[in-house]
């Protein structure tokens, strides 16, 4: 990978990793509008503050725009979604693999 992509990756990738941009994402993922007061619902747990520094963020990022219906994802948010989907594929199989890697739980000996 050339250092442009690798910058690319690295720029998505902390875009992404701010508090609650993927759960504002994985919100609009139905493709509805939805109003401000929706959204942060439907995020649960967000402050208005923090609600509005993500959606400009992601509206910066060209990932979410705002239209007479409310917040939406645009096409190339869409597109992210669809390719992230890949990781709920991966994380299933991956997550059977640790719980084999796991040592067996040994129940305590109650002493008498």
């Amino acid at each position: 990978m050339s250092t442009k992509e690798n910058a690319a990756v690295s720029q998505l990738l902390a875009l992404l990793e701010a508090r609650y941009a993927l759960r504002v994402l994985w919100a609009l993922r139905d493709g509805h509008a939805q109003t401000f007061r929706l959204l942060q619902d439907s995020v649960g747990g967000i402050t208005p503050n923090t609600l509005n520094t993500r959606i400009k963020e992601l509206r910066e990022a060209g990932i979410v725009s705002h239209g007479s219906d409310g917040y939406i994802l645009t096409l190339s948010g869409q597109d992210l979604l669809k390719r992230l989907s890949d990781l709920q594929a991966f994380a299933a199989k991956w997550q059977v693999g640790q719980v084999k890697k796991a040592p067996p739980v040994v129940p305590p000996v109650k002493v008498a």
